[in-house]
């Protein structure tokens, strides 16, 4: 069984991770490949599911307050959004919150 985006959006409503991060420059950041590898991780052990196909489009530098938008692709081509926030910077690990919006879009016809 697999979930739609739609089911996704339901469970995902405030989950949270932390990374060690990389730290190439004053502030440590977490690459947009390690990040969704990430969110997929968090989704499926909330879920109970396989990971997800999650991508996201930008690095996370570790700035408390700091957002970026990742895509959730369902099996079914339906997408939901998820917003990610730093919530905590120490030394090279990031925390952040991930939420899902609460309406997934449609598979393309």
């Amino acid at each position: 069984m697999t979930l739609s985006a739609v089911a996704v959006s339901a469970l995902l409503t405030g989950c949270s991770a932390s990374v060690h991060a990389e730290k190439t420059s004053d502030e440590p950041k977490i690459s947009s490949g390690k990040l969704a590898d990430t969110v997929a991780e968090r989704l499926a052990a909330q879920t109970g599911q396989p990971k997800p196909d999650v991508s996201c489009p930008e690095d996370l530098v570790g700035k408390v307050g700091t957002k970026t938008r990742c895509v959730l692709t369902a099996s079914d081509k339906s997408t939901v959004g998820i917003t990610v926030t730093v919530t905590s910077v120490k030394d090279s690990q990031i925390s952040f919150g991930i939420k899902a919006d609460e309406k997934a879009s449609p598979a393309p016809q």
